[in-house]
């Protein structure tokens, strides 16, 4: 494994981002035609947490897949700039595949929390261009083969997390933005197979919210795999956080692992 330099997406094409936008590549080098997956760390679209970004690469790495952590827009930039971000990403990764030893059609994505969030919005709403920038890149398919989801922020209904609401959308966003981005009701037939995981006590983004994105899945038949846990709290990561009760959720990556491997990457 190899951590490259972090390359700067939009480089000069969108010069009053409060931020700027990274993607750090883990690309693996002995080897070539590797499978890849795009890192989408949490953060309630207020930041985005070390914890689920690098130490996540390396996992992937470990399991000769390469990975591509994003450093994505987030408040007080609005939807849709980190959705823009994460489509940019996915293209880039596609587009430099013959550099990084990638197999274009063998990326994935996955994202933690809001970074769930902004993961199941690449698998839906990735044929949204972005009318600001017309170049070449912007031509690449941006759609990922397969999208992993750690106890992720889905809905603005019943279960929603408020918090990740209103830095994305704003104090009062219009009904249609809030269907468009409540995620469980835009799964569609090209949604690309995801596996979920979430724990039963998660009193910040509730479990419900797997369940809804996995019973929109079931609905237009979209190969699925969602595990629910009984313990543990919100943002446990790679589940090796809480020592004392991590020997059950920590299974996901077991899981996980098995799923990746039955979709071929």
């Amino acid at each position: 494994m190899s951590k490259y330099d972090k390359i700067n997406l939009w480089g000069d094409l969108c010069p009053n981002l409060p931020k700027k936008v990274t993607l750090t590549p883990f690309a693996l080098e002995s080897g070539e035609n590797f499978a890849a997956v795009l890192v989408l760390p949490g953060g309630g679209y207020g930041f985005c947490s070390e914890q689920e970004g690098d130490p996540v690469a390396a996992w992937f790495n470990s399991m000769g897949i390469s990975a591509f952590v994003l450093d994505y827009s987030v408040a007080p930039s609005k939807y849709p700039q980190a959705l823009n971000d994460a489509r940019r990403a996915m293209q880039y990764i596609r587009a430099h595949a013959k550099e990084f030893n990638i197999d274009p059609n063998r990326v994935g994505v996955i994202g933690f929390s809001a970074g769930g969030h902004l993961a199941a919005s690449l698998s839906n709403l990735h044929a949204e261009g972005n009318e600001d920038v017309q170049d070449e890149l912007e031509k690449v398919n941006a759609r990922p083969d397969l999208c992993i989801l750690s106890y992720p922020v889905i809905s603005w209904g019943e279960f929603a997390h408020l918090g990740s609401q209103e830095n994305l959308l704003g104090e009062n966003p219009t009904p249609s933005l809030v269907d468009k981005t409540s995620l469980e009701k835009v799964v569609n037939a090209l949604t690309p197979p995801t596996f979920l995981w979430h724990t039963a006590e998660d009193d910040a983004v509730p479990v419900e919210n797997s369940y809804l994105y996995a019973m929109a899945l079931q609905k237009v038949k979209i190969p699925h795999e969602l595990h629910v846990y009984p313990d543990g709290a919100h943002g446990v990561g790679l589940g090796t956080i809480d020592y004392r009760r991590d020997s059950h959720y920590s299974q996901w990556r077991h899981s996980c692992e098995q799923w990746l491997f039955k979709c071929g990457f």
